[in-house]
This record gives structure tokens, C-alpha cells and sequence, in this order.
């Protein structure tokens, strides 16, 4: 059931106010200390706690997710506003270098003093995505790390939750105002027309996304072909393959055919990393276990739109030359779709990996039988980039080879365990080549997203009290880790 609350696109003079005032809050920002920066996600992290019971029912009626998994997914959102605010105070992050002035540098000539660290880019455009709410939508991670890098962050709202995207909306602002933040430091704009514009303003310095990748392209383009490029962070689709070998299969099949059925389904399949292909020995033991598998209820998809695209990539699938079903549920086309998993053969995946590889965002996979373990490593050649790859074997196995393939195509390699589910921690790398994402260079999970909206500047031969406080040398300088000389 959807919410009647009418909420208006915003206009060209709107939308005009929202990026002139975050364009004078870059300024304002770039010149504050981190610990008022950690301030204002704090503040925000506080604010959406204590709002939780407004907004979990809001979501529940807008996405279909059940108030279990939306509490949940609030309380992954304040967490990785907190990280960041205490990823921020310890300054490691800014990766500060200094040169001192050499005389005798051996290049031949002196070494001048030299000091690097990283600024703020400006304001940034974030594009909420659909299918997790709070933690990839207002206040999310590209929210969170943006303005955890010292920028103003407006949002494009996405039309999946628009009444929970104005009233996550209202708690940033009222939240970040109460702790000093300029006014400007957020902004919200609905329709796709306004999404556009914020891409095309000179103002906006980059762009953090989280869609589909016809979508995600069309914003890609505009972002590289303004006058004035700029970086566009997105994260479009992925099939993420897994690979079961002959070794692993014959010890724990049943086991792995029990926890992927528990991996594909999970949310309904509509997370960015359920694995949505699996390739297992002919005549494996994964195979004969699915036969005593009962596929779980899963619950609606989170909108109609998306249930109809659904139901549509099902049919092609199953239309597809060497394509058969292999096990449903009752209603793998109803209103609630049940989990379906198809089958067919390394063959046929080799003679058409476009249509057989494509993302299917929903309670569906497709498993795939190989005959012969040297087959995988070309098998793994044929996918395009993906978020993860995930192998299900045993140390014995010789899989130096299929390893490295892995490495190139994704951005998380899993042994032994499964890609759905994010951890937000320091480590964690969620990109990877296109169309996983538009810079393999970068996550959109993990501390390591705030580089995506800062750059790097050096200065040369300044007076001590002229440079950032991480690049002086007092010994008293709060930043945990700096380069001095090339040593920590």
C-alpha cells in the first residue's frame, strides 16, 4: 500500500535556492575543523534514532519491507554516520605527506619543502536507490561519507519512498542546523528532471549513485560531458557469480545448495550483491540436494514497477535457448513472485553470456552445470564487472588461476561464504569494474568512501601557520598517521 501524501518535483527557482546555498556552505565547511564535522554526524545519527518510530512506518508502507529488517537497516545507516565522525577525528584518513626541504635530494637538484593532504571537493549530488531505504537512500552512505569529507550534500530523492525521503529529509535538517551546521549543508530534490539539473550545474562536484545502469549511464554521460568533467560514483548492477568446485561439492553440496537458496532470496533478491548465477559440477551432489530444498516465502517486491520488470527478465530467461526450469514456488509470476531457480549449461552460457549473465533484480538464479574444473577459469573470462565473485572450495583445489580472473572482474572475492550483506567496516571495497560500478577505483561501503569526494592538494614553502593543522609540524598535530619523509 502506498501513501497518498502528494509531493511536488522541484522547480527551476527551488532548485536554484537549494544549490546556491550549497554552494556557500563549501565555503563555510571547507574552513571548519573535523571535530565539528563530527559534530554535525553525530547530530544526524541522533536525530534519525530518535526518529525511528516516525520513519519505520512510513517505509514499511512505501517499499513493502517488513519493520524488522527497516529497523535493522536504521540502525546501519546511524552506525556508519558515527564511524565516519570518529574516522574523521583521527585524521589517518586525509593520508598527509610532508617533505621537508633537502639540499642534497639526489635527483640532482634540492628538494623543496613540500606538504600533501586532502580537501573537500564541494557540493555533491547523492541519487538515492530503491531497495535499501535508509542505508543506500537520504542518509545513507554516499550521504554519510560526502559530508563526512567536509561538502554539502544534496540529495535526489527516489520516487520508490518519497514520503520517506521528505521526512529522513526534515530530520538531516533540523538535526544539522541544531548542531551549527550553515545552512546549505543539505538540501533534498524531487523528479528526474531535477536529478538531471544537479548533474549539469557547474555548482555540483560530484555525484554519488546507487540504480540501474541504463540510468546510471545516462547521468554518467552528462557528468563527462559537461564543460567542467566531474567524477560520477556509480553503482549500477551485478550478477555476482559463484563458483563451486568438484572438491567443495562432494564434500558439503547439500550444504551449499541449502545456504544459497537462504543467499538468492534473501530481501526478496533484491540486494545489489545476491548471487544470481552458480556453476556446479555435472551430476553434483548440489543438484540431487535441491530436490528436498523447499524454496522459502519471500516477501512483495518493493514496488510494482520493479515487480513488472521482474516478471518480464524471468520470461526471457526461461525463453532462452538451453534454459529450463528448475524448481519454483507456487506463483513464480504473482503478485508476490515466488522464488524460481533456472538451469542450463557452460555451453550454452559460453555461446550466450549477454542474455544468460544479465542482472535479475528478484527472488531468482541460475544455476549452471560445468564438465570439467579447467572450464571455469573461461568461464569467469565471460562475465563483465561485477561487485562480487564467490568460490565455494577446498584448499586442495588449484585455483591460482581462477583467483586471479576473479580478482580482475570484481571488487570482493569470497571464499567459502556469501556475497549478500555489506559490513561497514574499515576494509570493505563495494565496486568494481563497469558496469558494477563506474570507478573501480572506489567504494560506495567502508570508510575508504570518503576519498571519492575529496583532492588531494600540496603546498609548497609555506610559514607553519598558513597550513592545515594536519600538515604542521608540531608534534602536537591531532591527525594519527602523516608521511614524514616518506616514514610514518
Amino acid at each position: 500500500m502506498s501513501l497518498t501524501t502528494t509531493i511536488e518535483n522541484t522547480d527551476t527557482a527551488q532548485l536554484e535556492k537549494i544549490l546556491a546555498s550549497a554552494a556557500a556552505a563549501a565555503d563555510i565547511l571547507r574552513g571548519q575543523d573535523r571535530a565539528t564535522r563530527a559534530k554535525y554526524l553525530n547530530a544526524v545519527a541522533d536525530g534519525l534514532d530518535a526518529a525511528g518510530d516516525t520513519l519505520v512506518p512510513i517505509a514499511q508502507q512505501e517499499t513493502n519491507l517488513p519493520e524488522g529488517r527497516l529497523r535493522g537497516e536504521l540502525k546501519r545507516t546511524t552506525f556508519q554516520l558515527r564511524l565516519f565522525a570518529e574516522v574523521i577525528q583521527d585524521g589517518a584518513y586525509l593520508d598527509a605527506r610532508i617533505d621537508h626541504a633537502d639540499a642534497d635530494w639526489p635527483m640532482g637538484a634540492p628538494r623543496p619543502d613540500l606538504r600533501r593532504t586532502h580537501i573537500p571537493l564541494g557540493p555533491v549530488a547523492v541519487f538515492a536507490a530503491s531497495n535499501f531505504p535508509f542505508a543506500f537512500s537520504v542518509a545513507g552512505g554516499d550521504t554519510a561519507s560526502a559530508l563526512a569529507g567536509g561538502n554539502p550534500v544534496i540529495v535526489k530523492a527516489h520516487s520508490g519512498h518519497l514520503e520517506l525521503s521528505r521526512e529522513t529529509a526534515r530530520v538531516v535538517t533540523e538535526s544539522l542546523a541544531a548542531a551549527g551546521a550553515p545552512e546549505g549543508t543539505f538540501g533534498i530534490v524531487y523528479g528526474t528532471a531535477s536529478g538531471s539539473a544537479l548533474v549539469s550545474d557547474s555548482r555540483v562536484q560530484a555525484v554519488g549513485f546507487t540504480g540501474s545502469i541504463p540510468g546510471g549511464r545516462a547521468l554518467f554521460n552528462i557528468a563527462s560531458q559537461r564543460p567542467d568533467p566531474i567524477p560520477f560514483y556509480g553503482e549500477l548492477g551485478s550478477n555476482n557469480p559463484v563458483f563451486v568446485t568438484q572438491a567443495a561439492d562432494k564434500a558439503r553440496g547439500a550444504e551449499i545448495a541449502q545456504e544459497f537458496v537462504g543467499s538468492f532470496t534473501m530481501g526478496s533478491g533484491q540486494f545489489c550483491t545476491k548471487p544470481g548465477t552458480i556453476f556446479v559440477p555435472e551430476g553434483s551432489e548440489f543438484l540431487a540436494a535441491l530436490e528436498n530444498v523447499e524454496l522459502p516465502d519471500v516477501g512483495a517486491l518493493l514496488n510494482e514497477r520493479i515487480r513488472e520488470g521482474y516478471i518480464d527478465s524471468i520470461k526471457d530467461l526461461q525463453a532462452a535457448n538451453g534454459v529450463e526450469k528448475l524448481l519454483a514456488g507456487a506463483e513464480p509470476y504473482g503478485e508476490i513472485p515466488s522464488p524460481i531457480l533456472s538451469l542450463t549449461t557452460a555451453e550454452h552460457i559460453l555461446k550466450n553470456p549477454e542474455s544468460l549473465l544479465e542482472e535479475c533484480f528478484g527472488p531468482a538464479a541460475l544455476v549452471v552445470e560445468y564438465d570439467g574444473e579447467e572450464s571455469l577459469v573461461e568461464l569467469a573470462k565471460v562475465f563483465e564487472g561485477q561487485l562480487t565473485a564467490s568460490l565455494q572450495a577446498e584448499e586442495g583445489d588449484e585455483l591460482a588461476a581462477l583467483i586471479d580472473v576473479l580478482a580482475t572482474k570484481a571488487g570482493r572475492v569470497l571464499w567459502n561464504q556469501w556475497p549478500t550483506g555489506v559490513s561497514v567496516t574499515y576494509a570493505q571495497q563495494h565496486g568494481g569494474p563497469y558496469p558494477a560500478s563506474t570507478n573501480s577505483g572506489s567504494t560506495s561501503v567502508g570508510t575508504a568512501a570518503i576519498a571519492r569526494f575529496q583532492r588531494p592538494v600540496a603546498f609548497q614553502g609555506f610559514p607553519q601557520q598558513f597550513l592545515p593543522d594536519e600538515l604542521r609540524d608540531e608534534p602536537g598535530a591531532p591527525v594519527s598517521q602523516r608521511l614524514v619523509n616518506g616514514r610514518a
